[in-house]
């Protein structure tokens, strides 16, 4: 079997779909990874064909024309939702040209026998129905955002204009489902259907294991574990290299967030607080003793001793925390980072931290570790991911629907 496997976005998008793509190689399937330059380097220790042929992706940067109507908006939260709904409609917009004018010539070229596709991607979809491939999203927190509805419309457009069928229902966009690593009494997928779910795995970068300093952590005192993520501080190095299109909102700046975040931790004096910047520069003059301050750590085994984690609400990070029964802390920044937010404190998994002052942070914290709901529901979590299929069972079911 061929798969051709898409990837867009941030690193964490590839990195949900390794564990997946390392099952198909080693079930002796032919994978093509079809990304961008910023991305190759996550496929790079993994026994996939790697093609570097996509241009950078910014959804943002569709909407120029929108900018001015949005920003009349007051109210925050309606701004965001615009955002969003305005973001899903331009996906499919005629700036996918350039995309599928790449895209699909490649396919032809590999032939593939199925399309595992990132979660915004519709110049996959369009090239699937070309080709008469199935194709499947893989877990992506813009997957779970996304609402069909939206994006019905344009993608009929491009279809039209390809000779494909114009379809109806919305779902067409996901006809044989999505892949996910979360069960469905936990899903975070606000208007897809039931996905094909697998295990979450702890092991997701190949060789890791935390550094020696870890073993000497006081084990005496609460864990707690902060990061925000890869994503933002991708856009803000992006932002720093190049002029800035215009926006129609300012979004949180990680350096402010992490002088945050480092401040509501300093006074959790009674607890061991290690501190991922992701690369972001941060002052750490005096950072008290009890808070480490670290630029990267494997995130998934570091979590398997946490007690809270403080994160940016991404979906890898949610998902990882779920795997280990960890409870969160969710300040979010962006996209679906907000809903998850919402939805981690609707499934009782933690709590959204709306006060982004280092004094609102902190209390939060002191909540959570002092409540035993959050944990018994973390807990609850984890058995209902450890009762999913393992990772290689989405093998035969990949060659099943690919027939």
């Amino acid at each position: 079997m061929r798969v051709l496997c898409t990837t867009h976005g941030s690193p964490s998008h590839g990195r949900a779909q390794l564990p997946l793509l390392r099952a198909l190689a080693k079930a002796g399937h032919e994978v093509q990874v079809v990304t961008n330059d910023d991305l190759v380097h996550v496929f790079a220790a993994d026994d996939v064909q790697v093609t570097p042929a996509l241009p950078e992706f910014d959804p943002t940067s569709r909407l120029g024309p929108y900018i001015a109507e949005i920003q009349q908006i007051d109210d925050m939260n309606e701004r965001m939702a615009e955002l969003s709904r305005l973001m899903q409609r331009t996906l499919a917009g005629p700036s996918i040209k350039p995309t599928l004018d790449i895209l699909l010539p490649l396919a032809r070229d590999f032939r593939p026998d199925v399309i595992l596709r990132d979660g915004m991607d519709m110049a996959a979809v369009l090239t699937a129905e070309v080709l008469g491939v199935p194709q499947l999203p893989t877990p992506s927190g813009f997957s779970n955002m996304m609402d069909p509805a939206q994006v019905l419309p344009e993608l009929n457009n491009r279809r039209a204009e390809l000779g494909l069928t114009v379809h109806e229902d919305p779902l067409s966009i996901v006809p044989h489902g999505r892949v996910d690593y979360v069960p469905s009494a936990f899903s975070f997928a606000q208007h897809l259907p039931k996905s094909w779910a697998y295990r979450q795995t702890v092991d997701v970068e190949r060789r890791t294991v935390l550094p020696e300093w870890a073993a000497e952590l006081p084990t005496d005192r609460p864990l707690v574990y902060a990061a925000i993520g890869t994503a933002l501080p991708m856009l803000h190095h992006r932002k720093s290299d190049q002029p800035a299109a215009p926006l129609p909102m300012e979004f949180p700046d990680p350096t402010e967030s992490l002088g945050a975040i480092l401040g509501a931790v300093a006074e959790l004096d009674d607890c061991t607080v290690v501190v991922s910047t992701s690369g972001i520069p941060v002052d750490t003059e005096g950072v008290p003793a009890h808070v480490r301050v670290v630029e990267r750590v494997p995130q998934p085994l570091l979590l398997e001793s946490v007690d809270l984690f403080v994160t940016h609400g991404g979906f890898n990070s949610i998902r990882e925390a779920m795997r280990t029964g960890t409870p969160l802390a969710v300040l979010p920044h962006f996209g679906d980072q907000h809903g998850n937010a919402d939805r981690v404190e609707a499934l009782g998994l933690g709590r959204h931290v709306t006060d982004r002052s280092a004094a609102g942070i902190a209390a939060a914290c002191r909540e959570l570790l002092a409540d035993p709901a959050p944990r018994a529901r973390a807990r609850a979590a984890q058995l209902a991911m450890l009762t999913l299929p393992e990772i290689e069972h989405a093998v035969s079911d990949l060659e099943g629907i690919a027939g």
